[in-house]
């Protein structure tokens, strides 16, 4: 996918949530493996096609290395790798979804997904609490569960799943 392309991309699937009053909130959705994940649209920089980064040494398995993006180094987070899912190779429809991560300092950061799917129109009545697996398993970047056209969906917070600790 061209940058042009992703550029465009985005665009439309902004466009088309504009306007929602019912208390929705738009998600971006993408896949891995086989599942539904989502991120607040409003956190959504930029969505581009895969492209090689500058590795960084020292680095965790699921950081990629950085990105300049006009300028701004950017790093990358496999979420494949972060979610400890086995590692896939980048194809066509692999992109980085670049984000607004908001913490001490805002900033910004790019994950690698399997593909982007579509934006989303989720209200609240819609979304189910994460369920609770004990402390074997960390579930707290998981803002909700929402069950759209039968299917299951993974609404992420950001904040948490890409904070400091995980990335660097």
């Amino acid at each position: 996918m061209s940058d042009m392309n992703a550029e465009n991309e985005i665009l439309d699937i902004i466009n088309i949530t504009d306007g929602v009053d019912d208390g929705a909130q738009q998600y971006l959705t993408f896949e891995l493996e086989d599942e539904h994940y989502g991120v607040e649209i409003l956190r959504v920089q930029e969505i581009k096609g895969w492209d090689n980064v500058t590795p960084i040494p020292n680095t965790p398995e699921h950081v990629c290395g950085v990105l300049n993006l006009r300028g701004l180094i950017v790093p990358i987070v496999d979420l494949r790798l972060l979610f400890d899912m086995p590692f896939n190779p980048y194809t066509k429809t692999t992109v980085v979804v670049v984000l607004k991560v908001e913490g001490i300092t805002d900033r910004i950061v790019g994950i690698v997904v399997d593909a982007v799917s579509d934006a989303q129109n989720v209200r609240p009545e819609m979304i189910s609490v994460a369920p609770d697996l004990g402390s074997v398993v960390d579930t707290s970047f998981i803002k909700g569960i929402a069950n759209i056209d039968d299917c299951m969906l993974m609404l992420l917070d950001v904040d948490k799943l890409l904070s400091v600790e995980q990335v660097g």
